[in-house]
């Protein structure tokens, strides 16, 4: 277990709770997972940029995470995190700083469904450094010595805005103000840009995503791509080619905003907190949205990508990326591999991966291509196992 050693001792409860930094998280399932698959994905297809992250933050209390905070890209399946951790992922180790890496606390929905595990690979998220956002989880992360923490704080309402509501910042959760302001650390705001265009003009109900709820998906966006999603299941995890930008905001020091001590906070104040933070937050983006969100496709570039890196196709291509990933966790899981590399640029790599994991042919197969996913979702991500 990493030391958790720090000023002050954790609590009973979140010392029998330490497991839960290493229970899943594996550092080489990450890296081998960037070098044979993201960083071509991320070279291509979403073309990310890190603005502002030239001198990374430090920790103001060098015993406590830094809280990192960003928006939710409504109505899209999560891209934007992953894209954003993978690059600050290569950012930093190639400093030698990977001790300042962010983890996520991210809504335990997305571990615990099988279906929202990217291409159903078994505790991806978990694997990657995904804790499920819980009180006593969000509480003992903050005694977590070796990365810093990054949360989406507009939680399932971020992730449930539509299209008409894009980089409106929804309600923060208090939570974050009152372990900033109990742990003295500081809120590190950072914002997504472009990622609302991974999946356009598309919109929900309540009502209707009651339902979905039910059946472990959060949330079901009604847009021209649903028609597509029935007819092709590999269109459940479609991006649009949006360049995602992550841009660095200022510092928020909670203690700067209130002359009362964290013990003297009702809830009401934390709310207060909490929206005073929402509106610093929603300026840095508008002004973020302003600068690099006024042509999120940037068709000439990705053709150019595309071009460069043709050796490479069909993987950088959505419909590609179920054969890539289930081969990635064949080789990785199923065979115990490390440190392999897959030759992408094979002729004819795609159609051996189809041969070799017939279950992504599924994901071709109108409507009855569902089955056979969901059978092997659902059996094979049962909740609570660990790895």
């Amino acid at each position: 277990m990493p030391n958790a050693a720090s000023a002050t001792s954790p609590p009973p409860a979140i010392r029998a709770n330490q497991h839960i930094y290493d229970d899943y998280f594996r550092e080489e399932f990450t890296q081998t997972l960037d070098e044979n698959i993201l960083q071509l994905l991320d070279r291509v297809w979403f073309r990310s940029e890190l603005v502002g992250f030239e001198n990374y933050p430090q920790r103001n209390n060098p015993d406590r995470p830094l809280i990192f905070a960003s928006n939710h890209s409504g109505m899209a399946f999560p891209w934007d995190a992953i894209v954003a951790l993978s690059h600050l992922w290569r950012h930093l180790i190639k400093d030698g700083v990977l001790h300042d890496l962010p983890r996520p606390l991210s809504a335990p929905l997305l571990s615990q469904t099988a279906l929202m595990n990217p291409y159903l690979v078994k505790d991806f998220w978990k694997k990657c450094g995904c804790v499920d956002a819980t009180t006593l989880n969000f509480e003992t992360m903050m005694y977590y010595q070796d990365h810093n923490l990054m949360l989406y704080p507009e939680g399932v309402l971020g992730i449930g805005k539509g299209f008409n509501r894009k980089y409106q910042l929804q309600r923060l959760a208090t939570s974050m103000v009152r372990l900033s302001l109990q742990h003295g650390t500081d809120i590190m705001p950072f914002y997504t840009i472009n990622a609302e265009y991974l999946n356009p003009y598309a919109y929900s109900w309540d009502w209707l995503n009651k339902y979905t709820k039910k059946i472990g998906i959060p949330f079901l966006p009604i847009t021209v791509l649903l028609l597509l999603v029935l007819i092709q299941p590999w269109a459940f995890y479609l991006a649009l080619p949006a360049k995602l930008t992550f841009v660095m905001g200022t510092r928020i020091r909670p203690s700067e905003l209130t002359t009362k001590k964290p013990e003297e906070h009702t809830r009401e104040d934390y709310a207060e907190l909490s929206e005073q933070i929402r509106q610093k937050m929603q300026v840095e983006m508008d002004a973020a949205v302003a600068s690099y969100g006024q042509s999120p496709y940037q068709w000439r570039e990705l053709w150019q990508r595309i071009k460069e890196n043709w050796r490479f196709f069909p993987f950088f291509l959505p419909f590609a990326w179920p054969a890539v990933f289930t081969e990635f966790e064949r080789l990785y899981v199923k065979e115990g591999r490390r440190n392999f590399r897959m030759q992408l640029d094979r002729p004819g790599a795609w159609l051996r991966m189809l041969w070799r994991n017939p279950i992504t042919l599924a994901y071709f197969i109108p409507l009855l291509g569902w089955i056979p996913l969901a059978i092997k979702g659902y059996r094979g991500n049962k909740l609570g196992q660990k790895p």
